[in-house]
């Protein structure tokens, strides 16, 4: 990679970066925050997974230390953005696996990991290993939708690949079908699915649940 190219993808970094801190606030409630996952996608689909880690590392920290968020802008971030440019990566290019690293890095495994640390870390009580599952799959599947739609459009323009370029970022031929966007859809209503069956087990008392047979 040249200088230029090297300062470019910095720039678009730091870009990022701040971007991220300023639209954190839309649609945020405490344990989901779409636009964190709309920046994840974003810089990970143009940057890779090494960037877009440091991008929502960067992005937490500010937010923690400047607008008093708690450890979920971290465990809520860094974990979905990197998944999320290795599946791209690893899928040679497919927008939907980007989307799906993200749900699943951070709606999942950001998620569960979250537990620990707001209870022994930030001494929050009453919380549960899948406390969080609901609120951040639904905030991923929000912020990952938007960040797809907007590198969809980017991608049937021929704009992604030469962006992708100017950073100096691996481009691929490999274009998005009917099939692959059906798959996305199809992910994305399972992952709602079981974000609503945690949600009731999570939140609706034990005798109102549904008894088997």
């Amino acid at each position: 990679m040249n200088k230029n190219k090297h300062a470019a993808k910095l720039v678009f970094l730091a870009m990022m970066t701040a971007l991220g801190v300023v639209i954190s606030p839309i649609l945020r409630v405490e344990g989901m925050c779409p636009m964190a996952h709309f920046i994840n996608v974003t810089c990970a689909v143009m940057l890779g997974p090494w960037y877009a880690f440091v991008c929502a590392l960067a992005i937490g920290i500010i937010r923690m230390t400047c607008m008093g968020i708690p450890p979920l802008a971290l465990t809520g971030a860094i974990f979905g953005a990197f998944l999320s440019g290795m599946l791209y990566r690893m899928s040679r290019g497919r927008l939907v696996w980007a989307f799906a690293g993200e749900v699943i890095g951070t709606g999942i495994i950001g998620a569960i990991l979250s537990y620990p640390v707001m209870t022994f870390v930030w001494g929050k009580t009453g919380l549960t290993w899948f406390f969080y599952v609901p609120s951040f799959i639904a905030g991923t599947l929000i912020g990952g939708t938007i960040a797809f739609l907007f590198l969809k459009h980017l991608q049937k323009a021929r704009l992604l690949s030469m962006f992708q370029e100017t950073l100096g970022s691996r481009t691929y031929d490999s274009g998005e079908d009917v099939v692959n966007d059906a798959l996305g859809i199809a992910f994305s209503g399972f992952i709602g699915y079981l974000a609503v069956t945690v949600a009731v087990h999570q939140l609706v008392p034990a005798e109102f649940h549904p008894s088997p047979e």
